[in-house]
């Protein structure tokens, strides 16, 4: 039986999990809302491996991550959406290692009683996750390898949430 990260029985209101398998968006989501009748709203983002980047093919990206460190640092990240939102649960699951084109990295998904809720604690939780949590990315181009910089455009997006 396959451990589903966003698992709500027993839960506060985050889950995460940082891990190398593929997940299942369907059955992460309806674990996420599982037993929850006050949910009205679900809104989920899924980030993937594009195959460009900076004009250059990209074959593969590699993520790695600070172990304990990335996991408190992404629930911090949920706890002060659930404190600005009043969401009800949210989920985090990034994945790891050696990752090809078209292959999920990344789904945030939340729960809250109206849809606008849900899309601002998803942004905000997104947002906050490309700049502070402690992830190094490392592209395979045909140029050879190379490490991925933060944007300057994921740091002017942190601004919007600066009220």
């Amino acid at each position: 039986m396959t451990m589903l990260a966003c698992d709500n029985a027993g839960m506060t209101a985050a889950r995460v999990s940082i891990q190398t398998q593929d997940f299942d968006l369907s059955a992460e989501i309806a674990a996420l809302r599982a037993g929850d009748a006050r949910v009205g709203a679900v809104c989920s983002f899924v980030g993937t491996v594009r195959d460009r980047n900076e004009g250059d093919s990209v074959s593969s990206m590699e993520l790695e991550h600070y172990p304990g460190m990335t996991e408190k640092s992404i629930e911090a990240i949920i706890d002060k959406a659930v404190e600005r939102f009043g969401i009800f649960g949210a989920c985090v699951i990034h994945r790891i290692g050696l990752l090809q084109p078209m292959e999920q990295i990344v789904l945030v998904a939340v729960t809250s009683a109206h849809r606008g809720k849900s899309f601002e604690a998803c942004e905000y939780i997104m947002d906050y996750l490309k700049s502070e949590a402690p992830f190094w990315k490392k592209e395979q181009t045909e140029q050879g390898a190379r490490w991925v910089d933060a944007r300057v455009s994921d740091e002017q997006a942190l601004q919007r949430w600066a009220y």
